[in-house]
């Protein structure tokens, strides 16, 4: 086959990345570990049962004339390589990412701080973020504060903790470019092979399938930049799917990972390519709603949805699931590794699920004009804490005479409204 043919070169003209550590299986007879418990979950760990289809072995799997095969140990390198992705992050952002910010005109906006109040604080980093009015009213009088002031200061207070749109931008931006390369990168890997078109073809000559470099860079690129958006989860703008995003990228690694040891090389790189071809629309929308051009914005997320829907639900499940789900069991009989993998494609799936019931929801609110934040955001946005301070101070800290605040003044209706009300009440549709 064409995949093959480019691996006709001896061990001893192999390049460096050929030059790998054998399998971990094999690693394990020098490692000169002495736990018989731990040599024990180790052989059972890599029985080829679990892998491999019935009658073949890790043996049969070895690089031998030109043929290479993906190996458990090339994962190690992977690690160096996340926590590259993560100094190569920070750089981007500083460098690029806020100079490209600021020349939107979007800048860091700086929060009132709350009032050192050891009390509240506590009950804030122990308790409740928002709490309710019967404890707002215990916690005001151990504070010796009026409830206005204490319901004042958590807002405050959570103000302090929500990210910025120079953030969110930032963020964006890291993850566009990443997306953006890695789907270019995978079309250049797959647009000349035959399971590119045929998913037939995923499974000929299965394991026994020659790795080439770009699948070897391809897979090592990918899992890294996972391994580092998962180190830096915690740290990253959270939002109400913060738990179905840690699932995302842990079922993502492991897929990735156990697909690379079983050597499903080929469905994985079409299952990475689908995935990047919505996220580069996502996220270059964000980008242009944060920079507040809403027509590109819309345009963008209408386009992301689409593409979404069709690679998701329907190219995701029909074609690759379909694949990895009907024709192996035509090749060999079914193994342990064969129904962990389609469970793990499945577990996507059920994600890919709940972010489009997401998805259609905001286009919902989008198409009669009332999405006014991201369904996956805070409940508390950035806009909605600055509106609640702005009202709350001038009640508190500008009353009149007769009971109104200096910002409110009878209209011709005998209602009331506020002369200068917060630039950001009103929001456009956004999308993160």
């Amino acid at each position: 086959m064409k995949a093959e043919a480019s691996h006709g070169d001896k061990h001893s003209s192999q390049p460096a990345w050929k030059q790998r550590p054998s399998p971990a299986l094999s690693d394990s007879t020098d490692s000169g570990t002495g736990g018989g418990m731990f040599d024990t979950l180790y052989e059972w760990f890599w029985w080829e049962r679990i892998w491999l289809p019935v009658n073949l072995t890790w043996a049969d799997l070895e690089d031998r004339e030109g043929w290479v095969y993906a190996k458990a140990s090339h994962l190690y390198v992977t690690v160096p390589y996340t926590f590259a992705f993560l100094l190569i992050r920070y750089l981007f952002e500083r460098w690029i990412a806020t100079p490209i910010a600021v020349s939107a005109g979007i800048k860091q906006r700086v929060h009132l701080k709350a009032e050192d109040n050891p009390i509240l604080e506590h009950y804030y980093i122990t308790q409740c973020r928002n709490p309710a009015q019967a404890d707002i009213d215990g916690l005001s009088k151990k504070s010796s504060l009026s409830v206005r002031q204490v319901e004042r200061w958590f807002r405050r207070r959570r103000s302090q903790d929500l990210p910025g749109v120079l953030k969110k931008f930032r963020e964006a931006s890291w993850r566009f470019v990443f997306y953006l390369l890695a789907f270019i990168g995978g079309i250049v890997a797959l647009y000349d092979k035959e399971w590119f078109y045929d998913t037939r073809e995923v499974w000929t000559g299965f394991p026994k399938q020659s790795m080439l470099e770009s699948q070897y860079w391809y897979y090592i690129l990918e899992m890294s930049f996972y391994g580092s958006l998962l180190l830096s989860v915690a740290f990253d703008v959270k939002r109400k799917d913060f738990k179905e995003q840690i699932i995302h990228h842990l079922a993502t690694l492991v897929l990735l990972s156990f697909s690379w040891c079983a050597n499903y090389i080929r469905i994985g790189t079409l299952v990475m390519i689908v995935h990047d071809a919505s996220d580069v629309l996502l996220e270059s929308a964000k980008l242009f709603n944060y920079a507040k051009w809403e027509k590109t914005c819309q345009s963008l997320f209408v386009l992301f949805a689409m593409v979404f829907m069709v690679t998701r639900l329907i190219i995701f499940p029909f074609w690759l699931i379909h694949c990895t789900w009907v024709y192996p069991v035509q090749h060999y009989p079914a193994f342990f590794g064969y129904y962990f993998f389609n469970v793990m494609l499945v577990v996507l799936l059920c994600l890919h699920i709940f972010w489009a019931y997401l998805i259609l929801c905001m286009i919902r609110k989008f198409m009669f004009g009332t999405l006014t934040r991201d369904e996956r955001s805070d409940i508390e946005e950035e806009e909605e804490e600055e509106s609640s301070l702005t009202e709350d101070e001038c009640k508190d800290e500008h009353k009149l005479g007769n009971g109104l605040t200096v910002g409110e003044k009878k209209d011709k209706r005998n209602g009331f409204q506020c002369s200068s009300p917060p630039e950001n009440i009103c929001r456009s549709k956004t999308v993160y």
